[in-house]
């Protein structure tokens, strides 16, 4: 007879927290759960409670109610810390330190970290080593709290908006790395406005707000939430025309283009074939992630 092994927990967890600053009820009743090598995308529009349930996780703040842990764990019991890395907005990093020295400090908190030179590899740090923090761009200096929140191996790396101030090129760089990572086993949480990062790089998505968790699920599930429809096609009907059919949401135009936004796109297409015999470069696809996300904020504005 095999011995039953219990479950690890997971990496992150909020059960049924609640924490209120004065008359703000800033997370009522949150459970959340990141499992390892999963990334998991934390979105919601600003003051929805994103910050403190990181705050939470992190150890920085107390709930009124319910339980935060880290590997089941109290988030500030220094054996969970040390598997954690983290790279939130607002750092607080030396200025005058150079590169170099910043991944030395850090390195040495934690027992088995990486190389500077692995460091530097993944976060694309090449010919930064010796400059000083204060001396980088804001784009560097985000790729240097990448290295630094990394450089430990931790199991559960926290990610507060980390492609702010990237160019297109290093912001895809820190996507593979970052895909690296959760391969290798870590657990990922993340929080962006950039949407398709999300669409890009995660396992699950919560979405939260008014302190609620209003909908969680794959990238997938969530964008299945929504039926609407967005119809591209080159043709000489106007905006306008267009706007006014049933069905249709929204129309934009760039002059050549229209992109509609409709309920269900059968009778549009339709509706756009009769009307145009020679429209061309038709295209429809269903809503993205960032229209789901805004669906369903606008849903519960509206409730």
């Amino acid at each position: 007879m095999t011995a039953h092994v219990p479950n690890p927990s997971p990496p992150a967890r909020l059960r049924a927290v609640h924490k209120a600053y004065g008359p703000v009820r800033a997370l009522q009743g949150v459970d959340l759960e990141l499992g390892q090598g999963r990334l998991l995308a934390l979105l919601g529009p600003n003051g929805a409670g994103k910050s403190t349930a990181i705050g939470l996780l992190l150890g920085l703040q107390a709930a009124d109610a319910g339980r935060a842990e880290l590997f089941g764990r109290p988030p500030r019991e220094l054996a969970a810390r040390q598997q954690v890395g983290v790279m939130l907005q607002t750092a607080g990093i030396q200025d005058t330190l150079k590169v170099r020295e910043l991944l030395e400090l850090t390195r040495s908190y934690y027992p088995a970290p990486l190389s500077i030179a692995d460091c530097a590899a993944m976060a694309g740090l090449d010919g930064l080593l010796e400059r000083r923090y204060g001396k980088l761009s804001g784009g560097q200096q985000r790729r240097v709290q990448f290295a630094l929140a990394i450089c430990g191996r931790p199991r559960l790396l926290f990610l507060d908006e980390p492609t702010t101030g990237l160019d297109i090129e290093a912001r895809q760089a820190l996507w593979r790395a970052i895909r690296g990572l959760v391969a290798d086993g870590c657990a990922v949480l993340l929080t962006t406005h950039y949407l398709e990062e999300a669409e890009a790089l995660a396992d699950r998505v919560a979405v939260i707000d008014g302190g609620r968790i209003i909908a969680e699920g794959s990238v997938a599930e969530i964008r299945a939430r929504v039926v609407q429809r967005r119809i591209r096609c080159v043709t000489a009907l106007s905006a306008d025309a267009v706007a006014a059919w049933p069905q249709v949401r929204e129309v934009r135009s760039d002059g050549r283009q229209l992109e509609i936004i409709a309920d269900t796109a059968e009778q549009v297409v339709r509706q756009l074939l009769a009307a145009d015999a020679g429209l061309v470069e038709l295209e429809v696809r269903r809503a993205g992630l960032a229209e789901a996300f805004l669906e369903l904020t606008r849903a519960r504005e509206t409730a």
